[in-house]
């Protein structure tokens, strides 16, 4: 039976999963770094992994790896040809998270067009008379714009189509592959929709540029609102703050950032219409538990040759169909 390594702190219930397995060894590391775990792949044969890097040096020292097993849906940091090259499997959780994720994402909204910092500060400072600026902004009869349409994306348009909004979605791949059976109509010109919006969401996968920088926030209808719960580097965080400064973007929610922790004196941080989170939108107590459960059972179920093929992202590259 394997030795696993976990690199990130675990909700107790997903280690009750990997401590309860005949046979199975584990090591715990909490700290959230690829230097804290890097000492202790060399002995595992699987690693459960957070939000940390996993880069090409390090798959390198883990000699008897054969499957990581992610934390989540994402693995951005995870250095995926390194584990084609050797033919070890990438498992993600399936949809536990994806539901926390598009409440987030609506607080975030909810928050900027009520302006809910200045609000509070108001009553916390007796700035009472702020209110009288009328400066909060109603949804229902506003146009929404879901940049990417996957179970998130879609998950968030059911939740603003309760407000009232006009909903409308762009989402490349899906175009492709074809579009989902959705009342969302979908929009293929992404300027031309942002030239339309009210509000702006983003949920897409990182891909190491901008999908909105200088020319798309100059696009968007003066006034509008963006929130962005996808991965950091999506927005061009310059090309954002002078969209703030300039007044052409009203405010902002975001989620995620291209560098995380946000440095303290980063210019977002001086906006009172942007309200800030520290990556929280999919760890709920009930979504860590589940990540957490799902993550352990996908190492188990790979050595016992029953993990569902569609959670190993990487099968058509290593061959992948069911573990031996």
């Amino acid at each position: 039976m394997p030795h696993v390594l976990v690199a990130g702190r675990l909700h107790s219930s997903g280690r009750a999963v990997l401590d309860a397995a005949p046979g199975v060894t584990v090591h715990y590391v909490e700290e959230v770094s690829e230097e804290s775990y890097a000492p202790f792949v060399a002995d595992a044969d699987a690693i459960l992994i957070r939000t940390q890097p996993l880069s090409a040096t390090t798959v390198a020292k883990a000699g008897r790896l054969r499957i990581v097993s992610r934390h989540g849906v994402g693995y951005d940091a995870v250095d995926l040809a390194a584990l084609n090259a050797r033919g070890i499997a990438l498992a993600v959780c399936g949809d536990v998270n994806s539901i926390s994720v598009a409440e987030h994402a609506a607080m975030l909204i909810l928050s900027a067009a009520k302006r809910s910092i200045r609000a509070d500060r108001a009553v916390r400072t007796g700035a009472w008379e702020w209110r009288n600026l009328l400066q909060a902004q109603d949804l229902r009869g506003c146009n929404f714009l879901q940049i990417g349409f996957g179970r998130i994306g879609r998950h968030i348009c059911a939740i603003m189509r309760g407000f009232g909004m006009h909903l409308r979605a762009h989402d490349p791949f899906l175009a492709e592959q074809g579009w989902p059976d959705s009342e969302v109509a979908k929009v293929d010109d992404l300027r031309q929709a942002l030239g339309w919006a009210d509000v702006v969401s983003v949920s897409v996968p990182g891909t190491g540029t901008p999908l909105l920088g200088a020319a798309e926030f100059e696009a968007m209808r003066p006034g509008a609102i963006i929130v962005n719960t996808a991965r950091g580097g999506v927005l061009d965080e310059s090309a954002l703050v002078a969209g703030l400064t300039s007044g052409r973007i009203a405010a902002a929610g975001l989620d995620v950032f291209e560098n995380e922790p946000l440095p303290k004196d980063h210019p977002l941080a001086r906006f009172d219409q942007v309200v800030l989170s520290p990556h929280i939108a999919g760890l709920t107590d009930g979504a860590a538990e589940r990540m957490a459960i799902a993550s352990a059972r996908n190492i188990l179920d790979f050595f016992a040759g029953r993990i569902a093929p569609e959670l190993v992202v990487n099968r058509k590259e290593i061959g992948f169909e069911a573990a031996p």
